[in-house]
């Protein structure tokens, strides 16, 4: 999958599918090529170098004028020498120079895939699934040795990019921008697709046309944030969900980061990812090494829907990883939005009781079981179950669930301390502060310095006693603020540039030694809701809790943006009750079930509270859940209706050999006397017989009819209902099953 032209320098990364080409320039730095559909791989590819004399260009040599920098495509640009626009890598000396030069030294092609030491990534099981390519660079002036890495896959078509930095020199210096990846495409005609909003409506899509200049998402927050998310695509403006030429870059990274595509005055469009370079600066001492995280770069030609759906592939089944990754996730219980702090064991047990009886496999006790935990005042640190509520402990609860013949989940926030807590009152340097100036919280919590072994080592001593004296199968991780005021006084004023980055590193570490000493534990990650659902997150915790807004209708636009990149299997999705805690809106139970299905499913309410209909409809959707959560988990995914655009949300999850499909349909607000609808629906057989079935709906169809006529789509808008039978309301939801017959 990669080819090297030896005499013309060009290296040529091929799966039949995509290529993805770059050389090495006269001055021995790298240049760009091309980037998308599959080209021959015996072809000779120099002369899409694209030269010419520009006025008032600055030139690297000395009686030549055509080659200046600022105009050539480049595939890692450094700072200075006649490039204007912005840098993958700025170094800055002991002399305080920025200008840096790594030229080509070498490649080496590596069969499957390396690590990423300390850091989330990708990766292969069996050798034949990808080739690396690895290009060695130096700058000899300073002793830098740069290692960038290309990862194409056989199966996905995406190729995954990581550098490496060394200092072989005499003198340290600093790292002051770094970015993962950086492509410069010859032309701008695209627009920008990101996933950005806030608190309870993170990952809406935003798209809007390039212009000359600069177009960003990123995080200053210490996590990849609710307001926008570590990713962004690029789409030919005839592009559509099903068709069109698409980019997809994805950072697997939980920290600060920057996505940015930058229009030059020749419509050249650079596109680059990594870490932020606000707040960041890394000393590199002789000797040392700095490695960035890995980005994730996908072209398609089928659309938006295309480019997830080789996310998706790549994500399920080579990011996540361990004992979860391929098996059926539990339907689980969650107690929170039933009880918040107001509980005692008794109460658990009975809330647990009757989940059983529905089916449940899962209870899961959040929020307010430890030290003096009965609001968010206190508590936070003190890892230790509450008495007063907890008689036995939470070894002895979780016995007596596992004794109802459910498994038991536990809430934690490891990352965070009260200032009310014994944990704090013995460590109070333990938090992330700056001398001198006020430490502000949000929700009466500070941020415990996770740069600090100690301090990680405090916490995973009390979370491993709990894991190794209690039956814990499930934990969920919350992470309810951003840092500010960052500083670490464990580090020198020269380092405390790295002070976001280590964080993000100490929470790494904290969860892989615990996915070490517990292999079978699930973790689920959750930061009040979406604020750190990332790619990074996925390689130790196999599902996200995809928002704190569980509202139907609100989350059928959360997760139809979310989908874009990330796949259905590791998107926590729950039925609440209603009216709903976050908007106060009431929804039909079945619309909240036929949305919280496109996930991991569960509950977010008392059972004991419902009526015996409404219990009867639980019985049925956690049935229906278990038989089709296979299909739902691994499924190609296909959205076909955006409620960004309009009054309806549908998408569509079907086998890969086209045999069975399931289909939702949700209509945001009713219709008087509307037209008849059909919905053209995707991945089936052409020549393949199908029986679609819904409520009210049953009949026989041709694959070909249903993809290109389309579905027959159930809504008692479609004139005027005088049978009795209703179904003309808002925010209704129909599920449809498509099958092969």
């Amino acid at each position: 999958m990669v080819t090297v032209n030896e005499k013309e320098k060009v290296f040529h990364l091929n799966n039949g599918r995509i290529s993805y080409l770059f050389y090495v320039m006269e001055s021995g730095q790298l240049g760009h090529l091309y980037f998308g559909k599959a080209l021959n791989p015996e072809g000779n590819y120099l002369h899409m170098v694209e030269k010419a004399h520009r006025p008032m260009s600055v030139c690297i040599r000395e009686g030549d004028l055509y080659t200046s920098y600022e105009h050539l495509r480049q595939e890692y640009p450094c700072y200075g020498t006649s490039d204007y626009r912005y840098p993958a890598l700025e170094i800055q000396g002991s002399d305080g120079s920025r200008i840096c030069k790594p030229e080509y030294q070498g490649y080496e092609v590596i069969k499957g895939k390396k690590p990423l030491e300390g850091l989330p990534a990708t990766y292969v099981e069996r050798e034949e699934e990808a080739e690396t390519l690895e290009i060695y660079l130096k700058d000899a002036l300073r002793g830098l040795e740069v290692v960038l890495s290309y990862t194409i896959f056989r199966d996905v078509d995406g190729i995954a990019r990581s550098a490496r930095f060394a200092n072989r020199g005499q003198e340290g210096f600093f790292i002051n921008r770094v970015m993962s990846m950086s492509v410069d495409l010859p032309d701008a005609d695209f627009q920008s697709v990101q996933l950005s909003g806030s608190w309870s409506r993170e990952r809406y899509v935003k798209v809007r046309d390039l212009d000359p200049g600069i177009t960003a998402v990123s995080s200053m927050r210490g996590n990849s944030s609710h307001q926008h998310n570590p990713f962004l695509a690029l789409k030919r403006k005839n592009a559509t969900e099903q068709s069109g030429q698409v980019y997809g870059f994805s950072l697997v990274y939980s920290g600060n980061f920057l996505a940015q595509a930058e229009v030059d005055n020749y419509q050249v469009l650079r596109v680059m990812l990594g870490i932020n370079p606000f707040g960041f600066q890394w000393k590199l001492e002789p000797g040392e090494s700095f490695v960035a995280p890995e980005a994730v770069m996908v072209y398609s030609e089928e659309g938006l829907n295309g480019m997830s759906r080789q996310f998706h592939r790549l994500y399920r089944n080579r990011l996540a990883r361990g004992y979860w990754r391929d098996k059926e996730r539990p339907v689980l219980i969650n107690n929170w939005e039933a009880t918040q702090f107001a509980y005692v064991e008794d109460d658990l047990v009975t809330f647990a009781t009757k989940a059983k009886e529905c089916g449940v496999e899962l209870f899961v006790l959040d929020d307010g079981w430890f030290g003096a935990r009965n609001n968010d005042k206190c508590g936070l640190g003190d890892w230790k179950a509450n008495r007063d509520k907890l008689p036995g402990g939470i070894e002895g609860l979780s016995a007596k669930i596992e004794a109802l013949g459910m498994k038991f989940g536990l809430w934690f926030e490891p990352e965070m301390v009260n200032k009310d807590s014994d944990f704090f009152r013995s460590h109070p340097d333990y938090i992330i502060e700056t001398p001198g100036r006020s430490a502000s919280h949000g929700r009466n919590q500070f941020v415990l310095d996770f740069t600090r072994k100690e301090v990680v080592d405090a916490i995973y001593g009390q979370m491993h006693d709990l894991l190794s004296n209690a039956k814990i199968s499930y934990i969920k991780w919350d992470m309810n603020r951003s840092i500010s005021e960052c500083y670490s006084t464990a580090y020198p004023a020269d380092r405390q540039g790295e002070i976001f980055h280590r964080y993000i590193l100490g929470v790494y570490d904290l969860h892989e030694r615990l996915i070490r000493e517990f292999p079978e534990l699930l973790i689920e990650s959750c930061s009040s809701g979406g604020g750190r659902f990332d790619a990074g997150m996925l390689y130790y915790a196999p599902q996200g809790w995809v928002s704190d807004d569980s509202d139907a209708i609100e989350r059928a636009k959360i997760q139809y943006g979310t989908s874009l990149v990330y796949p259905l299997s590791c998107m926590g999705a729950h039925v609440s009750a209603c009216p709903n805690e976050q908007v106060g809106r009431t929804t039909p139970i079945i619309t909240r079930g036929n949305v919280a299905f496109t996930g991991a499913f569960g509950y977010e309410l008392d059972l004991n509270k419902l009526s015996e209909a409404e219990i009867g409809m639980v019985k049925e959707q956690i049935q229906f859940y278990k038989e089709n959560r296979s299909l739902i988990a691994k499924g190609d995914f296909y959205r076909l209706l955006s409620p960004f655009e309009g009054n309806f949300a549908a998408w569509e999850i079907a086998d890969e050999k086209g045999s069975r499909a399931l289909v939702t349909v949700t209509r945001i607000l009713s219709e008087i006397n509307g037209p008849f609808r059909r919905l053209p629906l995707r991945g089936l057989r052409r020549d393949q017989k199908y029986h679609v079935e819904s409520r009210y709906l049953s009949y026989d169809a041709y694959g070909d009819e249903l993809m290109q006529f389309g579905m027959m789509m159930e809504d008692k808008s479609c004139g005027q209902v005088i049978d009795g039978s209703g179904g003309c309301q808002d925010f209704l939801s129909i599920l449809y099953e498509v099958t092969s017959i």
